[in-house]
């Protein structure tokens, strides 16, 4: 701040002779507006959380827009040259809710531009222009109170109608019920598709707080997704709708704290917004299978989805023996090896192969699926896909596949033990 003599209470004569002062002092800053609206991005850049995420050309064109206006518009004011105008700030405020950006950064935004025109000010006061200062300041801060408030409620309003309009293309997704119209409607995206969570509570909870919890992981989760996140609340949470490129570890990483209540998460995948629906059902069947907290895939809980009844898992779970098929004789070892009971040396006997050969074998099904047979998990998992195998591949042939034992039916009808024989 430059040195200025005498009591930092003295002042002019009368209120006009402030105000001239005052009009002297703002006149100034004219010719350094360009320069505070570029240091104001800046100062932004480095203080408001999250900034540097925004599209470049936020940061560097529209930020800096604003923040010229915003300056020019209090000079100008201040010189008795027009009225502020913020409309155009009540715009740019309804934009950021549409776009996500949280209204604390927005408000930090305008806190931060209100400080460098501050320093500038003081720093642009010279000898005898204290009063004239201090009016300014409290002409100042009066001006960006009123700007916040009118920026908050734009602001709100606009994220209540993006809440709506969001919900209702939530809705219509997950209905399959034409979303193309009501994003049409709304000016919202349509993404080429979507991560469908399901979101409820470990322990039963009254609606409202089964929708608070939704709200919670909402929030949590909305930054990923760049402004881009849908939600539908129901009675037990509710889904939630991102953007199908959502990382898994983002997802894992930002419900595994900071969340006031633990939330069960049943995820799947659309790859079109034709798929929304049945990607929808069978996370809310996931999140209703899953035991812990935490975000959940079919692959989390394939055999209980599956036991459950539902259809759409038998594939991924015979799957689980793709990659056995591209080396010799694992797929064999694996049967074999849960048709004699896990017993490595009947296993042996019956493949007629060394034990260390079975071993090797099982070693290698366990590090290429993640699942290893020795287990009471993997045994139940590679028991349900060499069963849904074996059906597959009998219901060409008319007859189930594989070491099993034919047995005589009550009918008369032929049939077979589909998981193999019961004894060594």
């Amino acid at each position: 701040m430059s040195q200025r003599s005498g009591s930092p209470h003295e002042a002019p004569e009368s209120g006009e002779d402030i105000r001239e002062q005052a009009v002297r002092l703002v006149a100034r800053l004219e010719p350094r507006i360009n320069q505070l609206a570029r240091l104001v991005v800046e100062r932004q850049r480095a203080q408001v959380p999250g900034f540097d995420r925004l599209p470049d050309d936020l940061q560097d064109l529209e930020a800096a827009s604003t923040a010229r206006q915003a300056i020019r518009d209090f000079l100008r004011c201040t010189q008795g040259l027009a009225d502020a105008e913020a409309e155009v700030f009540r715009e740019r405020a309804a934009q950021r809710a549409a776009e996500g950006v949280p209204l604390i950064g927005l408000i930090k935004s305008y806190h931060v531009g209100a400080e460098v025109l501050t320093d500038a000010l003081c720093a642009a006061a010279r000898s005898g222009e204290d009063a004239a200062l201090l009016w300014l300041v409290r002409r100042h801060f009066r001006a960006v109170n009123a700007m916040v408030e009118q920026v908050t409620e734009a602001y709100l309003l606009g994220a209540a109608d993006q809440q709506a309009a969001g919900r209702e293309l939530a809705a219509a997704l997950i209905r399959g019920d034409a979303p193309q119209e009501v994003a049409a409607r709304y000016g919202l995206p349509l993404e080429p598709g979507y991560l469908v969570l399901s979101v409820r509570s470990p322990t039963p909870q009254e609606p409202v707080a089964a929708r608070r919890l939704l709200h919670q992981v909402l929030g949590r989760l909305a930054p990923t997704a760049a402004g881009r996140a849908l939600s539908l609340p129901d009675e037990q949470g509710g889904h939630i709708l991102l953007p199908l490129g959502t990382p898994h570890a983002d997802l894992v990483r930002h419900l595994s704290t900071g969340l006031p209540r633990p939330a069960i998460a049943g995820a799947a995948l659309a790859a079109t917004p034709q798929d929304v629906p049945a990607a929808a059902e069978q996370a809310r069947r996931i999140a209703a299978i899953a035991r812990t907290p935490g975000v959940h895939r079919l692959q989390d809980v394939l055999l209980d989805y599956h036991l459950a009844g539902s259809k759409d898992s038998a594939a991924e779970l015979s799957a689980l023996l793709d990659p056995l098929d591209r080396h010799a004789g694992l797929v064999e070892t694996v049967a074999a090896f849960l048709d004699c009971d896990l017993d490595r040396r009947r296993t042996a006997q019956a493949l007629n192969v060394h034990p260390n050969t079975v071993d090797n074998r099982l070693a290698r099904a366990a590090q290429l699926t993640g699942l290893d047979p020795h287990t009471t998990h993997g045994v139940q998992h590679f028991g349900a896909a060499l069963t849904l195998r074996r059906l597959a591949e009998g219901s060409a042939t008319g007859r189930i596949p594989g070491s099993a034992v034919e047995t005589n039916w009550p009918d008369g009808g032929q049939g077979m033990l589909p998981w193999g024989p019961a004894g060594g």
